[in-house]
């Protein structure tokens, strides 16, 4: 089983998984055991710390890059092909030989997407990994005492 990795999901337990004879294993009751009591344990903590004010800011600092950083790739992508498709004689217009409007549009495309996963590997390495690994850090100590007390 799984239940001594931290990172179960204890509230998810029972998906896809059986009773040994094939039906579907069911969660909890009067008599559960200490193992499944051990889950419900995790369960709670996880809970805590979701709602904690240190997981709502590692949570707020993602939305507040990925959102925007979405968006604005989104409306450029947007524009391109808009752009591609309904003015032609604006795409097709030559800038150095060879190389038109339309070209320098499409590598600008791949160049946004190089900068943007940079940008986003910059952001969390510098916003939020040393917050999310002390969240785990401390999720898997409440984790191993509650599986400590539950035995």
């Amino acid at each position: 089983m799984r239940y001594d990795d931290p990172w179960y999901d204890a509230l998810a337990s029972g998906w896809g998984e059986t009773d040994g004879v094939g039906a579907p294993a069911t969660g909890g009751g009067p008599g559960r055991g200490a193992e499944e009591e051990g889950l419900s344990a995790a369960g709670d903590i996880y809970l805590e710390v979701q709602r904690s004010a240190a997981f709502q800011e590692v949570r707020s600092r993602y939305r507040r890059f990925v959102v925007p950083g979405v968006l604005v790739f989104l409306t450029w992508y947007v524009g391109y092909v808009v752009t591609a498709t309904t003015a032609p004689g604006l795409m097709a217009r030559p800038v150095a030989g060879a190389v038109n409007v339309a070209m320098l549009a499409g590598l600008g495309q791949f160049l946004t997407t190089f900068v943007l996963a940079w940008a986003y590997a910059r952001h969390a390495r510098l916003r939020r990994d040393r917050a999310a690994l002390e969240l785990r850090w401390d999720t898997q100590e409440l984790t191993r005492a509650a599986r400590g007390s539950a035995s």
